[in-house]
């Protein structure tokens, strides 16, 4: 029996704060959406307007958090976040017993929310690096990105069981007191927390803060080839999936309870990838690793196009995302170390709100383009033009090794 590897209370803290938001996220998912449909009786482009929307306008609106949080201690920015996030979610409930509900508190709550995760991110990727040693990047990211498909393996259908007996604005409240929880867990990380490196806020934030994240990452040659793949294979794989949900419950006639089980099941491989991500690093090295798992991550979109009626097409389905997620379970605790130990301390915050707000921005804006393309050419063709897509991405891979803690790029702060 292998032992587990300590790596302090401290951290243990900051994982069960990951850990409880997590699951009460997954288990509010979608929720909204059905509120929108069920409660405010909202047409398919309202809906997508909720969804689109609330993750664009949360990207614009986080892209002076980045520059605001680098320049103050992690842990408070942090518990503000959640609390933030509590209070907003908590609204919810609140107009529904006042008899106030309406789409457009529920798009303010999604960006209230949505802008909050990215100041949350950002500080906790700093947070995470000074409580761990550089040696157990991998270790502590595998461990939150185990929690990730755990709790997406688990949510749902707890939250389905939730909302069928209750409804959906419990599972919002469930998500609510989740990020209560999540603060009391930071706070419970004790210690005084140093201040930054960079221990003087600017007065005013310049155009060059608000750009010095992306300008970090396009000067590194190693984070410049990891942004532009992680945010198009994200955006492409985000953009069929409601592609995907149309083709298997109309198109093909799957049941919904069979459609959450396709997708619930393989998240098995997520828990696997992660667990296997620091061995396979020990044995490899980071970069075979990782060049093989995001290479391995790109060949499986295209199965998606071959889904047919029937055990035959769940299976399919199956197997694919099982293939897809066990290549993210390995690559993305390796992407993540990697990432945080090519970025110093004092960029951290800002780098992450950059990657952040561009994945949003991607997700949203490819989104609404499948689903037009989708329109035009019907969803199976457009889940095709995606997996072609998704083949090409490893051309976006740094193809040599690199020193994980060398020199990388300096600019004027």
């Amino acid at each position: 029996m292998v032992a587990v590897r300590s790596l302090g209370r401290a951290f243990g803290w900051l994982w069960t704060a990951y850990a409880v938001s997590a699951l009460g996220t997954w288990l509010a998912f979608d929720s909204f959406s059905l509120i929108a449909i069920y409660v405010l009786h909202a047409g398919a482009t309202e809906v997508s307007v909720l969804a689109a929307a609330g993750l664009a306008v949360s990207a614009v609106v986080a892209v002076p958090l980045g520059p605001w949080v680098e320049f103050r201690r992690k842990r408070p920015v942090m518990i503000t976040m959640d609390l933030g996030r509590f209070a907003a979610l908590l609204s919810v409930p609140a107009a529904f017993a006042l008899g106030a509900r309406s789409f457009v508190q529920l798009l303010l709550v999604s960006v209230v929310v949505g802008a909050s995760d990215i100041a949350f991110t950002a500080a906790g990727g700093a947070c995470l690096k000074a409580l761990v040693r550089p040696q157990d990047l991998v270790v502590a990211n595998g461990r939150f990105e185990s929690t990730t498909w755990t709790a997406t393996m688990l949510g749902p259908p707890l939250g389905g069981a939730v909302l069928g007996l209750f409804g959906p604005v419990l599972t919002v409240l469930t998500n609510a007191v989740s990020y209560l929880f999540s603060a009391f867990a930071i706070l419970a990380i004790g210690g005084r927390e140093p201040r930054p490196a960079l221990t003087r806020a600017p007065q005013r934030l310049r155009v060059g803060d608000l750009l010095a994240g992306w300008r970090y990452i396009l000067a590194d040659p190693v984070l410049r080839l990891l942004f532009c793949n992680t945010i198009l294979v994200s955006g492409l794989i985000m953009a069929i999936q409601p592609l995907l949900t149309v083709l298997m419950l109309s198109h093909l006639g799957f049941a919904p309870w069979q459609y959450g089980l396709a997708f619930a099941v393989p998240c098995i491989g997520g828990l696997l990838g992660s667990r296997l991500a620091g061995r396979l690093v020990t044995r490899f090295g980071q970069h075979r690793v990782m060049y093989t798992a995001g290479t391995l991550r790109a060949c499986w979109l295209l199965g998606l196009v071959f889904v047919g009626p029937g055990v035959a097409g769940l299976v399919l389905v199956m197997a694919v995302e099982l293939g897809l997620i066990t290549c993210m379970g390995v690559f993305n605790p390796v992407f993540a170390a990697c990432r945080l130990e090519r970025t110093p301390t004092e960029r951290v915050a800002r780098t992450l709100s950059a990657w952040s707000v561009t994945s949003k921005t991607t997700v949203a804006a490819l989104t609404a383009l499948w689903g037009l393309l989708a329109g035009v050419t019907g969803p199976r063709t457009a889940i095709a033009i995606a997996g072609l897509l998704a083949l090409a991405t490893p051309l976006l891979l740094p193809r040599h090794d690199w020193s994980p803690r060398g020199a990388t790029a300096k600019l004027v702060p």
